[in-house]
Formats: C-alpha cells, structure tokens, sequence
C-alpha cells in the first residue's frame, strides 16, 4: 500500500501532465496511461533524488517536461 505522501506526488505529477499536455495543445491520453506516466515520474524521481541528493519535488517538475517534449 501506498503512502499518503507518494500518493500526493503522484497526483501532483499526474496534475502537472495534465496541464502540460494542455497547454501545448496535445489531446490528453486515457486517464489510465497518465497515472502510470504520473507513477513512473515518481519512481524515477526517487531515484534520481536517491543518486543526485537532489529535490524529489524539483525532478518530478523536470521530468513532466521532459515527457511532455517527447509525447
């Protein structure tokens, strides 16, 4: 089970494709495809911040935009 704080950066990485993805005029994609995007943002966030003691918050930000780019 998940905690409340991986949840909350789940949502706010899920919010954050979805405002991306509108903003550049591109069709939003099945809400089911955006969680796991939102879910492997996190993952991947945790274990850059792990590897670089960087800004869970800060690398979530940068890799919304960086999936943004390619989508």
């Amino acid at each position: 089970m998940k905690g409340f704080f991986r949840n909350q950066e789940e949502k706010l990485a899920l919010k954050l494709l979805q405002w991306k993805y509108q903003r550049a005029g591109i069709r939003i994609e099945d809400q089911v495809v955006l969680q796991k995007q939102a879910e492997r943002i996190v993952d991947d966030a945790h274990r850059i911040g792990r590897e670089r003691g960087q800004n869970v918050l800060e690398i979530i930000k940068d890799l919304v935009e960086e999936i943004k780019k390619k989508g």
